[in-house]
């Protein structure tokens, strides 16, 4: 499994999470909040990167909030930063998710299959039946196989 401890994401809102209805909320994009709770589950930093700001920003933080996705900095870095005229206001992040990528918004589903491609997981599977069967055959003979040395 890839570990995304303390990796921050930004992630857009309009045309991202939810259809572009700017100022209104559009419907959610299909598996965005599925896609984001996972990522969180996994360790990532979700950054709420986003045109929005005022009312507009407090209302997409809360449909977010209400969608189980609590960031862990909105417009911002980190939470306690301050904004001030002489930092950039380039977001520190290692990945970011918008619609406005070259070539376009992909999907959920897509993004996750680029953040957790199959194979992986695949092999991580396959790492688990070996240690199963292993564990099986010891029970059944009561020896060690030979696929328990240490590589």
């Amino acid at each position: 499994m890839v570990d995304f401890t303390n990796i921050k994401i930004a992630v857009d809102f309009d045309g991202t999470i939810v259809e572009h209805e700017y100022p209104a909320i559009g419907k959610e994009k299909l598996f965005a909040f599925r896609t984001l709770k996972e990522l969180e589950k996994m360790g990532a930093r979700l950054i709420l990167w986003t045109f929005r700001s005022g009312r507009e920003l407090d209302e997409a933080v809360e449909y977010c909030r209400k969608n189980g996705i609590e960031f862990y900095a909105v417009n911002k870095n980190y939470p306690e930063e301050v904004y001030d005229e002489t930092v950039s206001r380039k977001i520190d992040a290692d990945i970011f998710i918008d619609d406005r990528n070259v070539g376009g918004f992909p999907g959920w589903s897509e993004i996750w299959q680029m953040l957790n491609p199959y194979e992986l997981h695949e092999m991580e599977a396959e790492k688990r039946i070996a240690a199963a069967r292993r564990n099986i055959f010891r029970r059944m003979f009561g020896t060690k196989s030979n696929q328990d040395e240490p590589r």
